[in-house]
This record gives C-alpha cells, structure tokens and sequence, in this order.
C-alpha cells in the first residue's frame, strides 16, 4: 500500500501525522510510506494538496471533501475529541485496514 505525506514546513502538525504514520508503517510491512514537501501554490494546486498534512492513500486523500480549499494552509481533521491538525492514529489505523 503506497501512502504519502504531503505537507509544507511551516505547519507543525505534519509531525504529529508523520509519527502516527511511522508508527503504522512499523506495524505493516506492505506499507510504502513517502514524504512530499510542497513549497508552492502551483504544486498545491498539482497535488490538490488541501493542507498540511494531508495523507493520499493508494493516490486518493481519504479525508477530503469535495469542498475543502486546495492551497497552503494548515489542515483541521474532525477526531473523536474535536478538530485537530492530524487524525488519531485509530483514525489512519482505520483508512488504510480499508486500503
């Protein structure tokens, strides 16, 4: 399972996403876990990048809405205790079991 983490490095909570995913990855040997740095509007706008972090899974972003704005911003997940800048770990845990 291909999983990438697209992300910009003035938001903090790719972090937080990055460990979780790490975490996984550790746990499944068929997870193939990528970073992606996007640096610009028009890689945004190339990737649907809809902020930092955003995780695409087998190339489709498990998470996203039809509506949620494409650029460089930092992403709120809706998690069992409120918004958050990653989902929970049980929340990825949850997407790729799916794959």
């Amino acid at each position: 399972m291909d999983v990438t983490l697209l992300y910009f490095d003035d938001c903090p909570n790719w972090r937080i996403a990055d460990g979780h995913l790490r975490t996984l990855a550790a746990e499944n040997p068929d997870i193939v876990l990528t970073h992606r740095l996007v640096e610009t509007i028009e890689a945004a706008e190339a990737t649907r990048f809809r902020g930092s972090p955003s995780i695409i899974v087998n190339g489709a972003d498990p998470f996203a809405d039809a509506d949620d704005p494409v650029g460089l911003s930092c992403r709120v997940y809706r998690t069992p205790d409120g918004p958050a800048g990653s989902p929970t770990i049980d929340q990825l845990r949850q997407v790729l079991a799916r794959g």
